[in-house]
């Protein structure tokens, strides 16, 4: 059975940790989960202070994607798809629009949109126990969250394909390798690993960081010629801002940086 509270959230000193909180029917998206996501990335977009974004689940699972049992228990199967697909999409947008970075800690299996939010990440840290799977084609059905567009990028266009048409279930030492996730580690420090990246990238400059992944997602789709000029003006903003200005000053003086949020 669901649990009352598909996602719960909390926002400490800039880090705003996003609990899957579903562990019952393993974290599986139902219509309350696409709406609580979407409200969560929502209050996010409004948050003063925003510096890192962790997202993570309970229980064995870290999300084996949509409720099939929903698809087949409702009358308008297309009517639920849409709702859910784009409250899915919305929360992936306005993630992705914030200047704070995404990192996502994996346990057990990702399957299906599951798999759509670790591609999301832009740091992603796996146990070695986690499994990843596409999982649409095995129930006649296509990428949503994102997939489509996120997996090819990140492993590339041929083996994207075997994934997505195969279903083939791929282990984090693999997923590792092939740049599907960052990095694995063993299952009981997974929680450690993830917390360090997380306090890492929260002493950084968020608007550094904000920039960095802009420039990143631009560039998927930017010529080059297009791109440069981008560059050239996103470090002359910074250089001339408070937190580029900390930056250099702290460099010149051999201290570590303090960055203002």
């Amino acid at each position: 059975m669901p649990d009352a509270q598909p996602i719960t959230m909390t926002i400490d000193g800039g880090v705003a940790t996003i609990t899957l909180s579903s562990p019952g029917n393993a974290n599986a998206m139902t219509l309350a989960w696409g709406h609580a996501f979407k409200e969560a990335i929502a209050t996010l977009a409004a948050a003063d202070g925003l510096r890192v974004v962790h997202l993570r689940a309970e229980g064995k699972a870290f999300c084996v994607g949509g409720d099939i049992s929903a698809f087949a228990g409702t009358d308008d199967p297309r009517g639920l798809l849409i709702h859910l697909a784009s409250d899915l999409h919305d929360g992936i947008l306005a993630l992705l629009a914030l200047d704070a970075p995404l990192v996502v800690s994996v346990q057990g299996v990702a399957a299906g949109a599951g798999l759509s939010l670790v591609c999301a990440a832009d740091i992603a840290i796996a146990g070695r126990s986690a499994a990843f799977i596409a999982a649409y084609t095995g129930a006649g059905l296509s990428p949503d969250g994102g997939m489509s567009w996120t997996l090819p990028r990140l492993v590339g266009t041929r083996r994207a394909t075997e994934l997505m048409l195969t279903n083939r279930l791929v282990g984090a030492e693999e997923a590792a390798q092939i740049g599907l996730v960052t990095e694995a580690v063993d299952d009981d420090a997974l929680a450690a690993r993830s917390e360090e990246v997380v306090a890492t990238l929260a002493a950084l400059s968020p608007s550094s960081l904000g920039a960095t992944r802009r420039l990143i997602h631009q560039g998927a789709t930017d010529t080059l010629e297009t791109h440069l000029p981008r560059e050239a003006m996103s470090i002359a903003d910074l250089a001339a801002s408070p937190s580029g200005q900390e930056g250099i000053t702290a460099f010149l003086e051999k201290r570590k940086p303090v960055f203002e949020s």
